[in-house]
C-alpha cells in the first residue's frame, strides 16, 4: 500500500489520481490525518497504517510568506519531514520527498547535477534542504525528486494567475532574467508512481523538458489559449519580491537518465495538455 500525503495540493492530486487509475492499493492525507506541526500528528498515521512506500508531497509551499513564516516552514518542510522519515525507518518502509530547485543558489547558467553545491537564497530554499538533509541521513530507502515551477489542476499557479490576470488586462510584465523549466504535475505523478515500484533510491531532478523564462512561459500561454495578451520583458529587479528567486533554475536529468527513467515531455505540450484539462 502506498501513503500520499497532501492530496489537496497540486502534486498529491494528481498522485492520488495516477495510482487510482494505475489500481494501486492507495492511501490520500489531509492535514486533518497527518498534522506536520507535531511529532505524533506527522508519525502516528504512518504507523498506524504502515504503508509500504510513502510518497510526501505535502509541503509549505508559499515562497514569499516563508519569509515572514520562517518558523512555520522550516517546521513544516524540514523538522516534519524528518518526523515522516523517523517514521518510515519504523516501519522499513520507502520514502519519497518532493524537494525543489531553490535548493540552489541560481548562479551561472548550466543545469544543476544532483550533488552541486546548495546554496538557497531563501527560506523556502532552506527549509526543504532541512528536508533533504533529514532524509538523506535517516532513511536509507528514499527518493529526493527536485522539480521546479510546479502546475497542475488543483491548486494556484503560474499559468492559471496568467489566464486570470488576462481576463482584465491586454499587457502584462514578466521576468525575462530567471530560466528554469515548468513541471505538470500529471507527467510528474507518472514518473512518481514509477519509482515508487523501484528501489533506485537516490536524488533526482524532474521537471518537463526544455528551459524558459518567466517571459516566455508567458508567453507560450497566451499563444497557446488564443489570448491576444503583450508581454513586457522585465528584470527581476523591476518586480522585487520578498523572498530571492534563483536566475538560474535549469535542472539537469542526467540521473533518471542513469536510473533508467523516462523523461517528462516538452513543457509546451505539457501546457498544451493542461490548457485541454482546465478546459475539459
Amino acid at each position: 500500500m502506498i501513503l500520499v500525503t497532501g492530496i489537496t495540493g497540486q502534486l498529491g492530486f494528481d498522485v492520488l489520481r495516477e495510482l487510482k487509475q494505475r489500481g494501486v492499493d492507495v492511501i490520500g492525507t489531509t492535514r486533518e490525518e497527518i498534522d506536520l506541526t507535531t511529532e505524533n500528528g506527522a508519525k502516528n498515521f504512518i504507523l498506524d497504517k504502515k504503508p509500504e512506500t510513502v510518497i510526501h508531497c505535502a509541503a509549505y509551499t508559499a515562497v514569499d510568506k516563508a519569509e515572514s513564516e520562517a518558523e512555520l516552514a522550516l517546521t513544516v518542510n524540514g523538522l516534519a519531514t524528518r518526523w515522516v522519515a523517523e517514521a518510515c525507518r519504523e516501519i522499513n518502509a520507502k520514502m519519497i520527498y518532493i524537494s525543489t530547485d531553490y535548493v540552489f543558489g541560481g548562479d551561472g547558467k548550466t543545469p544543476y547535477e544532483v550533488h552541486d553545491e546548495k546554496k538557497p537564497v531563501n527560506v523556502y530554499g532552506r527549509s526543504k534542504l532541512l528536508g533533504e538533509d533529514s532524509v538523506s541521513a535517516i532513511l536509507p530507502q528514499h527518493f529526493i525528486v527536485r522539480v521546479s515551477w510546479v502546475f497542475g489542476i488543483n491548486g494556484k499557479n503560474f499559468v492559471k494567475t496568467m489566464l486570470r490576470l488576462a481576463e482584465t488586462k491586454n499587457q502584462l510584465r514578466v521576468v525575462k532574467d530567471q530560466i528554469g523549466s515548468p513541471t505538470y504535475t500529471v507527467d510528474l505523478a507518472k514518473l512518481l508512481a514509477d519509482m515508487a515500484f523501484t528501489e533506485k533510491f537516490g536524488i533526482y531532478h524532474a521537471s518537463n523538458e526544455g528551459f524558459c523564462s518567466w517571459a516566455e512561459f508567458a508567453k507560450e500561454i497566451f499563444k497557446q489559449a488564443g489570448l491576444n495578451v503583450e508581454v513586457e520583458e522585465i528584470e527581476t529587479i523591476d518586480y522585487p519580491t520578498p523572498a530571492r528567486r534563483p536566475f538560474n533554475s535549469r535542472l539537469s536529468k542526467k540521473s533518471l537518465d542513469d536510473a533508467g527513467f523516462n523523461h517528462l515531455p516538452p513543457w509546451q505540450d505539457a501546457v498544451k495538455r493542461f490548457l485541454a484539462e482546465m478546459n475539459s
